[in-house]
């Protein structure tokens, strides 16, 4: 599936701040042919070098052809990229902004040594230039000695375009006279810092093509990635020395690896291109949902098998390897197929997502392993066992629906299983650390929800944590919270 969005169109940052509001085409000694340049509204062509007036973009516009582009005010996203622990600000991240289906809709911001930064954003609009649908979008955030946002157990805050406001005008200013921004808490990106980051080098480049952007870029042989931007440019931090085999992850595209020495130097200038003529495979498969609601619905991913977390038992997934596709709800029910898979090897995660639904927990029975395959160059793999999936517990409380402040000593409330004879709780810190195990909560009786006062070692504060419950039976496992909730933030006491 490739983004709907025109991914490359709209770049504010690209405008001369210097030019007139007209554009001379000829130039002669006694006269010259003047082209005013586009006003609010007015149809334009990204082609041209100046074809809006001062402070307008060049922007794509929603009609059925998927060509036609307005002039339009820009649209930015402000805000600081701080340390999760001490909030202290981080110079240098790199930002980027990706919709609902996450595909990029930016390139990269760099946050400067307050950690402030400025994000234009590309979104389709009307033939007026406004906004054509609320876009709702999350941001990508990167930095030197710092674990990726979002990764792990921190998920990425929803922004949305609805908040986007009119600057205070400055009559010395006539760039802002349409300009809108984005500001508030969610556009503040809390990054947590690694123990002890595997290395302090960078290797840069560019995804070349059409369908560069939003490729996930893989060091295979370490844990590093970094997604591509709208215009390709990619940076993985935190690279130590030693060899790689730079691999690029996107549904519809085969992109060519590359190999790639650190040797105790940033890299730069590494370019991956797309395959020509190279076949595409898929993975095809189905779901067995029982003992859950009817109406249930799930969806599988493919995650890079370098990058799964055995900890998490999940880690990121490439644009486009999705079933449904990116952006749809859940709605796996039975059979399921991810077509145009690149070569590559993967595993194959069901039901990752919340939906009220977990994998299995136990794992003697068929259909409730984790699933690693390899597909080869327009290779069709379909797999012979269905994913058993089942309801989940549910959680109450902290991290129900999003990460949940919590001060002093947690108490881990979640629904009881009916059928259980006990259950296990085991929490994590945002590093995938094992903080806290208690295998010996007894069931409960006469009561819907189960609760469970944490009494491990001191929390951080401004870490991310999980608490996960699963419920037993016999020394069986029977079902268990969701991988995406449970999660909560520590305030201190």
């Amino acid at each position: 599936m490739t983004p709907a969005l025109g991914l490359v169109v709209e770049d504010p940052a690209g405008v001369d701040r210097g030019r007139d509001a007209e554009h001379v085409l000829v130039a002669g000694c006694a006269d010259q042919d003047v082209e005013a340049a586009g006003e609010l509204g007015d149809a334009c062509s990204p082609d041209e070098e100046d074809p809006c007036a001062l402070g307008l973009v060049c922007a794509p516009q929603g009609d059925e052809s998927g060509e036609a582009y307005v002039c339009a005010g820009a649209i930015e996203l402000r805000g600081m990229v701080v340390d999760a622990l001490d909030q202290s600000p981080i110079a240098g991240a790199r930002i980027l902004a990706l919709d609902d289906t996450s595909a990029p809709i930016s390139d990269v911001a760099i946050s400067d040594a307050d950690g402030h930064y400025s994000l234009p954003i590309s979104v389709v609009r009307d033939t007026d230039g406004n906004p054509l649908t609320t876009v709702t979008l999350t941001m990508q955030a990167s930095a030197a000695d710092y674990q990726l946002y979002p990764s792990g157990l921190q998920p990425a805050f929803p922004v949305s375009t609805a908040d986007a406001e009119a600057v205070e005008d400055d009559p010395e200013d006539s760039e802002d006279d349409y300009l809108k921004v984005i500001e508030n808490a969610s556009t503040t990106i809390g990054m947590i810092p690694l123990d002890d980051a595997a290395g302090s080098f960078q290797i840069s480049g560019t995804v070349t093509g059409d369908l560069g952007a939003g490729t996930l870029v893989v060091a295979e042989g370490s844990t590093n990635y970094a997604i591509a931007d709208r215009s390709g440019s990619f940076t993985l931090f935190n690279v130590a020395s030693g060899d790689y085999e730079l691999r690029g992850y996107r549904g519809g595209v085969q992109i060519s690896p590359a190999a790639v020495a650190v040797i105790d130097a940033d890299v730069e200038g590494v370019v991956l291109d797309p395959v020509d003529g190279s076949e595409l495979g898929s993975v095809s498969g189905s779901v067995n949902i029982v003992n859950a609601p009817g109406g249930s619905a799930t969806s599988v991913v493919l995650i890079p098998t370098a990058l799964f977390d055995e900890v998490f038992e999940f880690g990121p997934v490439p644009f486009g390897l999705r079933a449904p596709d990116p952006g749809e709800a859940p709605s796996v029910t039975s059979a399921w197929t991810i077509a145009g898979v690149p070569e590559g090897d993967y595993t194959v995660i069901a039901s990752l997502e919340n939906d009220l639904l977990v994998r299995d927990p136990d794992t003697s029975i068929a259909g409730t392993q984790i699933l690693e395959l390899s597909v080869g160059a327009g290779e069709d793999v379909e797999l012979q066992d269905s994913f058993k999936v089942t309801e989940a517990l549910a959680v109450v409380s902290p991290g129900r629906d999003e990460p949940e402040e919590v001060s002093g000593t947690p108490t881990f409330v979640f629904a009881d299983d009916s059928s259980e004879d006990g259950y296990v709780v085991v929490v994590h810190d945002a590093l995938g650390t094992e903080i806290w195990f208690d295998d010996t909560i007894d069931g409960v009786s006469g009561s819907s929800e189960v609760e469970v006062e944490y009494t491990g070692p001191a929390l951080t504060r401004g870490m991310y944590y999980r608490f996960q419950a699963t419920s037993m039976k016999d020394g069986v496992p029977l079902s268990r919270t969701e991988d995406l909730r449970g999660v909560f933030v520590y305030a201190g006491e």
